[in-house]
């Protein structure tokens, strides 16, 4: 039989934590995921990643594992006297036995592992993907049908891929980047084990107007110069509906107007905000008439838009 070293599969160190091993096996299943690799040796990368944490998850299995030694990866290797019946409750023989099919039939994968009619009960793998949803899905809601290609084990322990199908609903207020646990709906256990999880990242297509922060929106808002100056009322978009925005006369460029409990909604209670980002847009096309007006304006307005530059300018004895 021929050594892996599980611990190096994974690339975490022989004393790693449970969290650790967790951690350093979503990153390594996402990166060498068939459907994501570009990687050739993808899938074959993928199966011993798969294999080292279905064994150095469960206690029962790295235990037995590490009773095993350490030995170069791909060297020719015997288990300890008496290892199969100590921790198979059997006996094995070794010769052209793969490892990660020794310990596939060996013991129960997780937390839950148990014995059930003398076989050992394993959990089914977790699944985790990205469901991709619009600004209004995550507002009012909504169920996304997923048709994936998943590894998973069979009766004799050996992974390979099947097709499902999963129809996940997604509550009101999900906000990007948050992940949804649905229980059981993962891998299928073996020996009466527990179906795993399924874990949904959850992505926000960019929208055309909002941008989103948390359970909070944000708009830019148009207003023309004597809108800003002037104050004004003006209609704004919300998921909502339209509304009418008041704004104060004197707004200027960037100043933020608060729509109160126009975001997206909250999963306990309550709403986030809406805020329109003020942006003082001038004409580009003139008619005679609004020059003339622009023309007056500039001949007797006092106001200076620069003038704090004028102490700056005189220190700095700029050359004429």
């Amino acid at each position: 039989m021929k050594y892996k070293d599980y611990y190096q599969v994974l690339g975490v160190e022989r004393d790693a934590d449970t969290d650790a091993i967790k951690k350093a096996y979503r990153k390594l299943a996402h990166k060498y995921h068939p459907d994501v690799s570009k990687d050739p040796a993808g899938e074959e990368k993928f199966k011993e990643i798969a294999d080292a944490y279905q064994t150095l998850k469960d206690p029962e299995k790295r235990a037995a594992y590490d009773q095993l030694g350490s030995h170069q990866p791909g060297q020719d290797f015997q288990p300890p006297p008496d290892w199969g019946k100590q921790f198979g409750d059997r006996r094995f023989s070794f010769d052209d036995v793969d490892l990660s099919d020794l310990f596939a039939g060996l013991a129960g994968g997780g937390q839950h592992a148990g014995r059930q009619g003398g076989t050992f009960q394993m959990p089914g793998q977790d699944y985790e993907v990205t469901a991709h949803i619009t600004l209004e899905d995550a507002s009012r809601g909504t169920t996304v049908d997923l048709n994936l290609s998943v590894p998973e084990y069979d009766e004799h322990g050996r992974l390979h891929r099947v097709q499902r199908s999963f129809q996940a609903r997604v509550p009101k207020g999900a906000t990007d980047g948050q992940r949804l646990r649905l229980r059981g709906k993962g891998g299928k256990g073996l020996n009466g084990g527990p179906d795993g999880d399924l874990y949904l990242n959850i992505a926000l297509h960019p929208h055309a107007l909002y941008r989103v922060s948390g359970h909070d929106l944000y708009l830019d808002l148009p207003l023309a110069p004597w809108e800003a100056a002037l104050g004004a009322v003006v209609e704004v978009p919300t998921l909502g509906g339209s509304v009418h925005l008041k704004v104060p006369p004197g707004t200027h460029a960037g100043q933020k107007l608060r729509l109160s409990r126009r975001g997206l909604p909250k999963p306990s209670a309550g709403e986030g905000d809406l805020y329109a980002i003020v942006q003082i847009v001038v004409p580009t096309v003139l008619s005679e008439r609004e020059r003339a007006l622009f023309k007056e304006l500039s001949d007797g307005s006092t106001f200076n838009p620069r003038g704090h530059f004028e102490q700056e300018i005189r220190n700095g004895n700029p050359a004429s």
